[in-house]
């Protein structure tokens, strides 16, 4: 689509006339109507606030031109996975499991590869394909080539250590150790736990990110250990295969 229809659609699509539009980012009703026409774009500005307003990318709001891909892991991009700045924009150079409210989640090439062969392996594409694949794409990409000056300089990866701390001082019966914690966007990992009310809630945002990892029962059996963190709270579950039958453990405020 043009920018022209994206706009107009988008509009439509949240219920606002041509004046609201106008007056939520700070131009003229003539001004939208010009863009619905075609007869002009909305500069970066502008369409900054848009991609703010509707949540979705500057890219989507001039027709995808291009293919947007992770800087990081190399995954193909849509506004869906998009990582976050610190302000809440959406940052259209890396997908939510690899940079997050600002944050990058991997410092370590080889622990992003690790993660990713375990999604890519098929009975078409083995681990040693895929983790070649990876270790040859990797560098290409822009944040592994100015990964001096994009890092942190350890400051998240010392958040996570601490934070693999407090889980494992927990010392809930059954769970394993914990070794190491995961970027796990809320959409797949938000259960619905079933409450002594009778009721069953989800206690995540679907369109945040969170650290986690799944962990095999110490009892045995078909249910495993899930954890899911961030700097607010952590959360212990236990579930079966796929996330059925959840159950809350813990939950508590940091």
């Amino acid at each position: 689509m043009d920018t022209k229809d994206v706009i107009y659609e988008l509009r439509t699509k949240n219920g606002m006339s041509q004046d609201e539009l106008a007056e939520k980012v700070y131009v003229t009703r003539q001004a939208v109507s010009r863009w619905e026409n075609g007869d002009t774009v909305p500069n970066t500005d502008t369409l900054k606030l848009l991609s703010r307003l509707f949540n979705v990318s500057i890219n989507t709001l001039l027709g995808a031109p291009r293919q947007l891909i992770c800087q990081c892991c190399g995954m193909p991009l849509d506004d869906s996975i998009i990582g976050t700045d610190k302000d809440g924009a959406l940052n259209e150079d890396y997908c939510k499991w690899c940079y997050a409210d600002g944050n990058y989640t991997y410092s370590d090439m080889d622990e992003l590869i690790e993660v990713c062969v375990g999604h890519m392996a098929n009975e078409n594409f083995t681990e040693e394909q895929a983790r070649e694949y990876m270790k040859k794409m990797l560098p290409k990409l822009d944040y592994w080539k100015r990964y001096e000056e994009l890092s942190d300089d350890g400051q998240f990866e010392e958040f996570k250590k601490r934070l693999i701390e407090e889980i494992n001082d927990l010392n809930i019966e059954g769970m394993p150790k914990v070794e190491k914690l995961n970027a796990l966007v809320g959409s797949y990992v938000n259960l619905a736990y079933p409450l002594p009310s009778g009721i069953s809630a989800k206690f995540l945002d679907d369109s945040a990110t969170y650290l986690g990892n799944q962990l095999e029962s110490e009892f045995g059996g078909e249910r495993c250990f899930g954890l899911l963190a961030n700097m607010d709270f952590i959360l212990v579950s236990t579930y079966e295969a796929q996330g059925a039958n959840p159950e809350l453990v813990l939950y508590k405020k940091r």
